[in-house]
């Protein structure tokens, strides 16, 4: 069976954002959750909206969301995070654009949540491709930021999706700590010269591509939260890689 449109979701204990998610993706002829063992309401809101539902255990980030995307029925997927939810004018981009695409997969404009705000309608969007046809689009395998890749056309397509993201800054500082650890065994072979001049100079760089190349300034101190804390994820990214190779030299 080969339904036009599947939204494709992966869950873990997402009821606090995943109905909203799930209501968004209610104009899709086919609903997809691969959860990996909630124990709140996650399923039951799942069922509520008709999804079909699967569970496997976690198998990692890429691997994990390329599993769901194997069970869509659809010709396109629609991924989306269980922290994420379309817009209204996005569904209306992507129907319009489905009835004529110009295209193999489409990124899209992600807007991120602020600890306590929506950004600045100044802000710039971190534009994502999410949409795509199943045959041409593949998730690749990188450890932590895992996302589609797509075999032929892509274009930036003006249909917005939100992401929740953190509500506290300690939840942000615990995200980026272990983001950066999943990150080691991945950049652990690039040379200890490349790794020193990276963490040196790329957390000010880090800062001063969101905080005035995306426009944070504009969102007051939740922005300048949002730009210190990637400073210091791209600091304890590469931090983290040198203090392993130091250790490993140790050893040998």
């Amino acid at each position: 069976m080969t339904l036009r449109l599947s939204g494709v979701v992966t869950t873990l204990n997402n009821a606090a954002t995943l109905e909203a998610c799930l209501s968004s993706l209610a104009f899709c002829d086919d609903r997809v959750v691969l959860d990996s063992g909630s124990t709140d309401a996650t399923l039951d809101i799942a069922r509520r909206y008709g999804a079909r539902i699967e569970t496997q255990a976690f198998a990692g980030y890429g691997p994990q969301k390329q599993a769901a995307i194997e069970l869509a029925y659809g010709e396109w997927i629609l991924l989306l995070d269980a922290d994420e939810h379309l817009s209204d004018h996005g569904r209306d981009m992507i129907e319009r654009e489905l009835a004529a695409p110009l295209a193999d997969g489409y990124r899209l404009p992600r807007q991120e949540w602020l600890f306590w705000r929506w950004p600045h309608a100044g802000t710039r969007a971190n534009w994502q491709l999410r949409l795509f046809r199943k045959a041409h689009g593949r998730m690749n395998m990188v450890p932590v930021h895992a996302a589609p890749e797509v075999e032929g056309r892509v274009l930036d397509l003006d249909a917005p999706f939100r992401h929740y993201g953190e509500p506290h800054l300690a939840d942000r500082v615990d995200k980026v700590n272990r983001y950066s650890t999943g990150l080691v065994e991945h950049k652990r072979g690039k040379r200890p010269c490349f790794i020193g001049m990276r963490l040196l100079f790329y957390p000010a760089v880090a800062f001063l591509k969101l905080y005035f190349g995306k426009r944070y300034f504009l969102n007051g101190w939740a922005g300048f939260f949002a730009a210190k804390t990637q400073s210091f994820y791209a600091f304890l990214k590469y931090a983290k890689v040198l203090e392993a190779q130091r250790q490993g030299a140790l050893h040998e």
